[in-house]
């Protein structure tokens, strides 16, 4: 091995390993408000986008009737085939919802209205979660669950459309 050039892998080295960095180390900001404090706030940030979210949906389609023609596009299956789809019906259920028609409402859509109580239940299960500082619940339905969810619906869907059926059409 005389007289021959050697190469050094410079990674392999002992010096070459990076050490620990010298000098200041940057900490973790300092909230502006209290930790527990700040931590509610944040918990409560979540839950409470989605219901004003909602809140605004409700008002918009509370304000703007869908019984009147051209405010909203019409069913694409139902214009295509005459066909009413599970949720055909369901912004005039809103609409009924928000004035506090729940008679109404059922008339349009009844899937519709069990959908926006299964949504205010959610919304309150969150809502105390996040006040006592737990998780945030998760919906997680067994395969046997969503098939009968699917099912549902599918038979919701085709009994409305069926003569017999005429008093869930909207």
């Amino acid at each position: 091995m005389s007289g021959e050039n050697q190469q050094v892998d410079a990674s392999s080295t002992p010096d070459a390993v990076p050490g620990p960095q010298s000098g200041p180390q940057p900490g973790p900001a300092v909230p502006a408000v209290p930790a527990r404090r700040a931590s509610r706030a944040r918990r409560l940030a979540a839950p409470a986008l989605y219901l004003a979210a909602a809140g605004a949906a409700f008002a918009y389609v509370g304000a703007v009737d869908p019984n009147e023609p051209g405010h909203y596009p019409v069913c694409p299956l139902l214009r295509l085939t005459g066909v009413l789809c599970p949720g055909c019906g369901g912004l005039r259920s809103a609409h009924a919802f928000a004035h506090g028609d729940l008679a109404a409402a059922f008339g349009s859509n009844a899937l519709a209205v069990v959908g926006y109580f299964v949504f205010a239940g959610f919304m309150a299960l969150w809502l105390v979660r996040a006040v006592r500082g737990g998780p945030a619940p998760r919906i997680v339905l067994r395969p046997a669950s969503s098939w009968a969810v699917g099912a549902v619906v599918l038979v919701f869907a085709v009994v409305r459309n069926l003569s017999f059926g005429s008093a869930l059409a909207p």
